[in-house]
């Protein structure tokens, strides 16, 4: 599906069922350097359950018109403005890392849109290891080796991938590898950057989960206990044997989870 926001085209999926917005709508935002397909299974579940769905690229992302957005609040502004140009009023929305920093933002910032949230994956700093973000910036393959190798849990390391025939390191660094130069640093950048989450997260009033993996190295469960703490009647679900990548590690439990708040 193809929408038009700011003067660009925006590709989502929609979890194989036309998209009504009549329906109670979800929308699904990725994490840094990845795109829409990282919530394919997910999507399919909701979609055929009552949901309109939307996973989205972000800007310069999949199949997403560029440039890419430079900060947090910029994406949870153009997040706000998608949310329009699909013919709703609200959606929930449910984000992955940057994702997740991205619909807390929009939710704190323009709570008229959003009626519920979900959080993955997420901390209430996210800061960039320096390496990272120097390799980003000079377009090398070592930042997509770093955010597979520790954004994968550490089961995954040994295999076991409950969905078959999917290779997840694999997978990862084919999508980190197909996107354009500086895409992954600015993305990086914007995480690194950002500090205003526990601010949105005290202005948030609509249901939200949290969905955090016990071995996250990239986003450690404890540091989202702050967020937590401050959106009123929120509650955290910490999956066991998950890394950061919980959609895809961890699919089942990710939906169960998220089915109880969006």
């Amino acid at each position: 599906m193809k929408l038009t926001v700011d003067g660009r085209t925006v590709f989502a999926t929609t979890g194989g069922a036309e998209f009504d917005p009549a329906r109670p709508a979800i929308v699904f935002l990725h994490g840094a350097g990845f795109d829409r397909t990282a919530w394919r299974l997910q999507t399919r579940w909701f979609a055929h359950h009552g949901r309109s769905v939307l996973a989205v690229d972000f800007p310069a992302h999949g199949w997403s018109d560029g440039p890419a957005l430079e900060s947090i609040g910029a994406m949870a502004d153009w997040t706000a403005r998608l949310i329009e140009a699909a013919g709703l009023k609200q959606a929930a929305l449910v984000g992955h890392s940057m994702g997740a920093l991205v619909a807390l933002d929009c939710a704190g910032r323009h709570g008229d849109k959003v009626r519920a949230l979900g959080l993955c994956g997420v901390a209430a700093e996210m800061p960039v290891h320096p390496e990272m973000l120097e390799s980003a910036k000079a377009n090398t393959v070592k930042v997509q080796e770093l955010m597979t190798f520790w954004g994968m849990g550490n089961a995954l390391h040994k295999g076991g991938m409950v969905s078959p025939g999917l290779w997840l390191r694999r997978e990862s660094l084919a999508v980190l590898a197909g996107n354009k130069p500086g895409v992954i640093h600015t993305d990086l950048a914007a995480c690194n950057a950002y500090k205003e989450a526990p601010a949105r997260a005290a202005a948030v009033t609509c249901p939200t989960v949290f969905v955090l993996g016990d071995g996250d190295l990239m986003t450690p469960a404890p540091k989202a206990k702050a967020l937590v703490a401050a959106i009123a009647g929120s509650r955290a679900v910490t999956i066991p044997d998950c890394g950061h990548f919980m959609m895809v590690e961890r699919p089942d439990e990710t939906l169960e989870a998220l089915k109880a708040c969006v």
